[in-house]
């Protein structure tokens, strides 16, 4: 009975941690609790299919004078299509949507739209909070993904990691513990490539998942004793190893550069991992932050 109990302790831990940096920049930040540096969080990542790009969307049509001899439409849904379409790099994830999942799309703009909370002229945040509706609509799909779609969702967060490893390692920690900072916001306007990839990454594992309907077992014992040998051999020491899986606050907490590089070393420790115990760690992960 305490080795079921140690399991399942084992896995939710693993899934606070994991879900909380799948999608922060790009979701909602869906756990509330403190990070190593007691910050406060919110409660809240492919290329495009085939490499093929996709095309802005529009702007609205309704008799409108051209976009430079007209101030963009405010409030509501006219003010969303017009940042969307001066945003293509936040467009694109919105713009597939609308091709894929169409009925989705007009339900999730609809929302945006009615929300009082939301400024329609904040790309990004539009981008957040559209991906947040998606997880919670439709998000346990991506968990049934071909292997390829569920990875990619990881190794296009490890891609926002790294970015933010050099850029900033207060917000690269914000990230990784689902905080919302302003700081974390002004990062994502400067890489939103790698932070719609990631949105687009999370929405093709979704209709993969539709499709494919893979089923995996749950980790086992020995593959969480295979991540932690696996992080200690890449160098972390005991605090950063239980604060990744055990959600433990280090005390003294850990500098922000060192608990960054510690994130970054998870995602790359559990992307050579062997491909069966990877890909349950991954779908267990994802599976768990949707249906929450």
């Amino acid at each position: 009975m305490n080795n079921l109990f140690a399991r399942f302790d084992r896995e939710a831990r693993l899934m606070i941690m994991a879900a909380a940096a799948v999608v922060a920049l790009v979701g909602a930040v869906w756990f509330a609790f403190l990070a190593a540096q007691n910050r406060e969080t919110t409660p809240l990542r492919p290329s495009v299919a085939e490499n093929a790009p996709l095309p802005p969307l529009a702007a609205p049509k309704a008799e409108e004078p051209a976009p430079e001899q007209a101030a963009p439409a405010r409030g509501g849904r006219g003010e969303i299509e017009t940042t969307l379409a001066r945003t293509p790099e936040i467009g694109r994830f919105f713009g597939r949507l609308r091709d894929t999942l169409p009925g989705e799309y007009q339900n999730i703009m609809a929302k945006l739209a009615a929300r009082k909370d939301i400024d329609g002229a904040n790309p990004d945040l539009l981008l957040s909070e559209g991906v947040k509706l998606l997880r919670q609509s439709r998000g346990a799909l991506a968990a049934k993904a071909s292997d390829e779609k569920l990875a990619n969702i990881f190794q296009k967060q490890l891609v926002v990691m790294e970015a933010l490893q050099k850029q900033d390692a207060r917000a690269c920690v914000d990230f990784l513990y689902g905080g919302a900072s302003a700081d974390l916001f002004r990062l994502s306007a400067a890489n939103r490539d790698a932070v719609s990839d990631l949105a687009l990454a999370g929405l093709d594992a979704i209709l993969s998942g539709e499709q494919k309907k893979i089923v995996r077992s749950a980790p086992t014992d020995a593959d969480f004793q295979q991540l932690e040998g696996g992080l200690q051999r890449a160098g972390l020491a005991k605090p950063e190893i239980e604060a990744l899986l055990d959600g433990k606050t280090p005390s003294p907490p850990l500098p922000d550069a060192r608990m960054c590089k510690a994130g970054v070393v998870y995602l790359e420790t559990l992307s050579v991992m062997p491909p069966e115990a990877r890909l349950r760690i991954y779908a267990l992960a994802i599976d768990m932050m949707a249906r929450t």
